[in-house]
């Protein structure tokens, strides 16, 4: 009868302490042996998925002598007397390993041992090398049959047996290494969001524009209103800031004369933790000189339906379970006619903020009364009432002037700002605007938002002198846009939250992390 193992259910601290002490002996009887349990390297020429894709026509039972050379991780063991089965893992997929002691006993005549080794030594987890001919088993399972292996990485730790569930959603992003081993849609995620990033950069290299570094450290953060991580130079002594935004930097290089830039980096912004929301997290943002928000609209739609097609095949995309159309054109609308169409406030119908204030109140909408202006009520109306709303990709435009500190204002409305931002499935992707080129307006803008500041808002900023220097020497009409990429890549991969898509998430120490999501 066969044994058969797999990877481990969940074990106790005393069960996982005697499992690396026995494995721990099994790497000391692999030395005694003269093998090296923790291998230096070893020849890759073929993959899992090509070769079930290769010889995918092989019949039940025929063996080509094609010799091949594979490496990755055991998944499973089945260990007859003279025969096993192990189901190897790479980066690709599965392949079975078709060990026979004649065969590996003719093959390996320096290790005379060498199939012993195999059913004591191992475990499912270890990393293993093996090279050998192709065969199709009687049962239709494609194989390798193994003439020559190493033991590359002898694993201390079992791997678990189930790692999907609720109870177990923390330690999955705490440990994610263990999460790409067993959880192959996984690693697909993180696949499509490095397609979808290299997607992305070829896009804005193949128009003409740069991709140019600008500083994480500042000595005043700006170009959004977020709350940034402080930090301290003790070389210079200087307080310093993590950016939440590459924009005024990025700005200042279209003064200095290059027409098309971008930087795709991390940014970091001291706010809350959510499903769309994580500390740390990357975007790209954009600047063309001589162009304006109506432009960038237009190549915000072609962009993301490029990408779309490009990773997936489609413009036509589900998420969470809604049909989601990608194609272009997408609506545009501004803010107060999605306000008025969602709620029948028409707020230039007001004649003041109380009245306006009163309106707003008798619909039930919270936070009205620490509103400073109309704009912000309205602002706080479509987060309130409108937003969620959004499932198709629609371009919200023509924002209040008051929660645009960097946009031009709009050439024929007064009170609003030529601004958009984009919303898929409810949440913003995209924001964008024609940027403000005027100095003179850009200071009044920034000492209101110092005022802000000055008064405790922890989100307002200060006042920029250097970037209102560089905008005395003259910008040119100028469109800027920044996307975030991890709301991107949760929309192209179907994935509910922001940390399915980041790596390494921020998790506070152990469990506490739980109850977070808001």
């Amino acid at each position: 009868m066969a044994k058969t193992e797999s990877p481990q259910s969940p074990q106790s601290a005393s069960t996982l302490d005697e499992i690396r002490a026995t494995r721990l002996d099994k790497v000391k009887q692999l030395q005694e042996a003269g093998l090296n349990p923790f291998a230096y390297r070893w020849d890759v020429t073929d993959h899992a998925a090509d070769l079930q894709a290769k010889y995918a026509d092989l019949a039940p039972g025929e063996e080509v002598e094609a010799e091949v050379a594979i490496a990755g991780r055991i998944l499973a063991r089945r260990v007859f007397g003279k025969l096993a089965f192990f189901t190897l893992q790479d980066e690709t997929g599965t392949i079975q390993l078709y060990l026979d002691k004649k065969v590996i006993g003719q093959t390996m005549t320096d290790q005379p041992d060498a199939f012993t080794h195999l059913k004591q030594l191992t475990d499912v987890g270890d990393l293993l090398g093996v090279k050998g001919t192709l065969k199709r088993t009687d049962k239709g399972e494609l194989s390798v049959k193994v003439q020559d292996y190493a033991v590359l990485t002898k694993a201390l730790l079992p791997l678990p047996d189930k790692w999907h569930g609720l109870t177990d959603v923390a330690k999955r992003y705490r440990q994610r290494y263990v999460d790409l081993i067993v959880n192959p849609p996984v690693r697909e995620t993180f696949r499509k969001r490095a397609l979808i990033t290299s997607a992305i950069r070829r896009y804005f290299e193949d128009r003409g524009f740069l991709e140019i570094e600008t500083p994480v450290l500042q000595g005043e953060a700006g170009g959004a209103e977020a709350r940034p991580f402080i930090t301290h130079h003790n070389s210079l002594d200087m307080q310093l800031y993590l950016r939440i935004a590459t924009e005024l930097h990025l700005k200042r290089l279209i003064v200095g004369g290059f027409e098309r830039v971008f930087e795709i980096g991390r940014i970091f912004r001291n706010e809350g933790i959510s499903t769309r929301h994580n500390p740390e997290f990357t975007s790209i943002e954009f600047y063309q000189a001589y162009a304006d928000y109506h432009d960038f609209m237009a190549l915000t739609e072609d962009l993301i339906a490029s990408i779309a097609q490009s990773v997936l095949g489609t413009t036509e995309i589900t998420y969470q379970g809604t049909p989601i159309d990608l194609t272009p054109p997408w609506r545009r609308v501004s803010m107060h006619d999605l306000v008025k169409e969602h709620t029948g406030l028409d707020f230039h119908q007001f004649e003041s903020l109380e009245q306006a204030k009163g309106a707003v109140a008798a619909l039930g909408i919270a936070n009205g009364d620490g509103c400073d202006s109309l704009g912000r009520l309205l602002n706080e109306v479509f987060e309130q009432q409108v937003e969620t709303t959004l499932i198709q990709p629609t371009f919200l435009i023509d924002h209040p002037v008051e929660i645009s500190p960097l946009s031009k204002p709009h050439r024929s409305q007064p009170g609003v700002v030529e601004r958009f931002e984009l919303f898929i499935a409810g949440r913003e992707t995209a924001n964008g605007f024609s940027e403000l080129t005027d100095p003179i307006d850009q200071r009044q803008r920034f000492e209101a938002q110092a005022a802000r500041k000055a008064a405790g808002d922890l989100e307002a900023q200060g006042v920029d002198e250097d970037f209102l220097t560089a905008l005395e020497y003259g910008m040119p009409p100028t469109c800027g846009e920044g996307i975030g990429i991890d709301r991107l890549v949760m929309l192209l991969t179907d994935s509910a939250s922001i940390r399915d898509v980041i790596a390494f998430p921020l998790l506070k120490p152990d469990r506490a992390e739980e109850g977070m999501e808001s």
